[in-house]
């Protein structure tokens, strides 16, 4: 690794050449099975063929203009994403970072515009939603926010999964929206209360607030439908997406309906290179394969066959305190840390990741097979139990 680089990652000690599907090549020619998407971002694996022709074609045309002008990829990006998730309009930015960043801006001005001095937006612990000043504090972990103080003010954090915390925040009159992931992703895959989504909105349609869901790990397929909430039957009012959006080309959206979608005006915010033609070229080829191959339905297929396979291989395993998730975004709770599995899972060819100390997370393409989905179960249940013996 260059020492030229900022010591920002713990890198683990590889380097990838090459990949097809859900496999990668490393610089010495061995190969891994990827169960970890890039962290969710290649839900369409690696070096797919309509992505690519995509990002071919469109760098053979034009690759930038700037916001100044009319985007013609970019308007149609817009029509079929917002005609997706029945909202209303889009913004587009270059990361899941600053579209969530879009969306605190929305909501303070939003607040603003009703006269309230201090727009305050209720947030959740443990979760995660950047690392930008905003963001970074909307994060409900302390860990990552030692060294950045002060953080601003504007944000109440309450528990994840726990309504009543929300509602007591009723009586804070500067509180202007809910902000919240339908599954928390670095928070350890954890799955709320099948009520917990309908109440937030619920709590924001009888106390005027803004719902935001932040679908950027959650969303494009991931969890079982092209977005995580459609499984509430609840639509918010603001939600922000990336990750899987662009299948590694940074793109980051946020979307808004109704009165929300009309806050944002020329001049309130911007981006010098969101939504280009080439971003939006990949997304659309994304937004193609997603709804042509069915993927989103594929990845409810795989994550119940796996949750299966893991219940059975992990059954007699003390150690292992829960088996969670939904779709292809899975979590093997442990009772202690075990971020040492990470190494011992590359030393054997497979790609993982341990989020909050104890959760083995687990992201794989939505394009894996029936096969590469039951070696991943076999080789991740074979490290645990030889980690906890």
């Amino acid at each position: 690794m260059s020492d030229a680089l900022m010591n920002t990652y713990a890198r683990l000690p590889v380097s990838f050449e090459r990949g097809e599907g859900a496999l990668l090549w490393d610089s010495e020619g061995n190969e891994y099975l990827d169960a970890l998407g890039g962290i969710a971002v290649c839900g369409l694996g690696h070096a797919h063929p309509a992505v690519t022709r995509a990002l071919c074609e469109q760098a053979g045309r034009l690759v930038h203009t700037s916001n100044l002008y009319g985007i013609t990829r970019q308007a149609e990006l817009a029509e079929r994403l917002t005609r997706l998730a029945g909202m209303d309009r889009v913004f587009f930015s270059n990361s899941g970072a600053e579209a969530n960043e879009a969306a605190i801006k929305l909501a303070r001005l939003h607040g603003h515009n009703q006269g309230i001095e201090t727009p305050t937006i209720v947030v959740t612990r443990g979760s995660f939603h950047g690392r930008t000043m905003a963001t970074l504090t909307a994060t409900g972990n302390d860990k990552i926010q030692q060294g950045f103080e002060p953080l601003l003010e504007g944000f109440v954090h309450v528990d994840y999964d726990d309504l009543e915390a929300i509602a007591e925040q009723a009586a804070n009159p500067n509180v202007v929206a809910v902000m919240v992931e339908p599954i928390t992703g670095e928070g350890g895959i954890r799955v709320p209360d099948e009520n917990y989504l309908m109440g937030i909105r619920t709590l924001c349609d009888d106390n005027g607030w803004l719902m935001i869901l932040d679908e950027i790990q959650t969303g494009m397929g991931r969890t079982g439908t092209m977005f995580a909430c459609e499984q509430n039957g609840i639509s918010p009012d603001v939600m922000t997406l990336a990750k899987g959006l662009g299948n590694g080309v940074p793109i980051g959206a946020c979307l808004a309906r109704g009165a929300a979608a009309e806050v944002l005006q020329a001049g309130k915010h911007g981006s010098t290179f969101g939504g280009n033609p080439l971003v939006c070229s990949a997304a659309l080829a994304v937004i193609d394969t997603l709804e042509q191959d069915r993927l989103p339905a594929r990845a409810a297929e795989l994550g119940q066959r796996m949750l299966k396979g893991f219940a059975e291989a992990l059954a007699s395993i003390e150690a292992v305190q829960e088996i969670r998730g939904r779709g292809l975004m899975l979590g093997i709770q442990l009772d202690r840390p075990c971020g040492e599995l990470v190494k011992q899972a590359l030393q054997q060819g497979l790609l993982i990741n341990v989020t909050a100390q104890s959760v083995v997370r687990l992201l794989p393409p939505l394009i894996i097979t029936d096969a590469q989905a039951d070696r991943i179960v076999e080789q991740v249940s074979g490290l645990i139990r030889d980690f906890v013996a």
